[in-house]
């Protein structure tokens, strides 16, 4: 089997991000999902209770383990915030396809990683990514700009661009507009999205879910903007439908049946 893709991140007790979100969405996307490990977290609807990273070796110990049995090409990876670990995957992962999504900003709004990180996953993953994923309070920062509306939000993801990905995909759902806008851009081109913001509380694990599915459509050879499209469509289609969970702020639930 060729359609398999490694998820490192962290993991979420109630399931609705992280490597849970990561390999529920992989498996209904049709491709098979292995993870690494980086962190434990203590969390539900409500919020984050702990936080415990692993070990460094112990999550060398696990990429090593995977990608001696597995063949790996696609790997999607969510937040880090350990230099060792960055520049380890680096090392190990020349010539595959990354995606990345750069957790780096919580809902609140407060900056997640140090600069030292920041830069490392600029400087490094950015290179050679295939794809990468930010959010606007995460382009932002990334690229020191200000986006309030669709010809910044273009010109932040150009600027993202010059670090090496092939594609940036810049995600517009941090803006309070109804309808919302995703842009993704390469060397050579550029395509806009566009739906309209779903009314619901159930939003848990988006970023997740859209970065791992777009690497489980990566793994079965779709090309970027149909891998994306489908993503953007299938996390739009779990916002419309994803029953409540919990007594917070619910996730997606990747399981149910879409039309």
């Amino acid at each position: 089997m060729k359609e398999l893709v490694l998820v490192i991140g962290g993991s979420d007790s109630s399931g609705g991000a992280g490597i849970q979100a990561d390999i529920k969405t992989i498996t209904a996307q049709g491709a098979y999902a292995s993870s690494v490990i980086t962190s434990i977290t203590s969390q539900n609807t409500l919020g984050v209770q702990d936080i415990f990273d692993l070990p460094n070796n112990v999550i060398s110990s696990q990429i090593d383990s995977v990608i001696s049995d597995l063949d790996i090409e696609v790997i999607k990876i969510g937040m880090m915030n350990n230099i060792d670990v960055i520049e380890y995957i680096q090392k190990t992962f020349v010539n595959k396809k990354l995606v990345i999504d750069p957790v780096m900003v919580s809902t609140s709004g407060d900056i997640l990683v140090s600069e030292k990180v920041m830069n490392s996953i600029k400087n490094s993953w950015f290179a050679n990514a295939e794809i990468i994923t930010p959010n606007i309070p995460e382009a932002e920062i990334l690229s020191n700009s200000k986006i309030d509306g669709v010809e910044s939000q273009l010109s932040a993801a150009r600027a993202l661009l010059e670090y090496g990905p092939k594609y940036v995909l810049l995600k517009g759902g941090h803006k309070n507009d109804n309808l919302i806008t995703d842009v993704l851009i390469s060397k050579t081109d550029e395509k806009i999205f566009q739906h309209e913001r779903v009314d619901t509380e159930n939003n848990h694990g988006t970023g997740c879910t859209l970065a791992s599915s777009i690497a489980a459509k990566i793994a079965q050879n779709k090309n970027m903007k149909v891998a994306v499209e489908e993503s953007i469509n299938y996390v739009v289609q779990l916002l419309e439908v994803s029953p409540k969970v919990g007594s917070g702020n619910g996730p997606l639930v990747h399981c149910i049946k879409l039309t």
